[in-house]
């Protein structure tokens, strides 16, 4: 809930059946930021809540990235 996670997904809709882990379209103009930040109302800070970004956005105090590595 510290910053909002800028997710490589691309933000469009998703298809209305139920999905684990659903992806977005393959491309597109905008990203996705998921889970809220110290700047938003507590309502947002959840890792369903998501929202759009210009996918060349600058560096922002209220948005980060996970570096995750793969289980294989």
């Amino acid at each position: 809930g510290n910053v909002w996670e800028w997710v490589s997904d691309w933000y469009g809709s998703y298809d209305s059946a139920p999905v684990t882990n659903p992806a977005g379209p393959a491309a597109g103009e905008y990203k996705v930021l998921r889970g809220g930040s110290w700047t938003g109302d507590a309502r947002d800070v959840r890792g369903a809540y998501r929202r759009d970004i210009s996918a060349f956005a600058s560096a922002n105090i209220i948005f980060g990235f996970r570096c995750l590595v793969p289980q294989e």
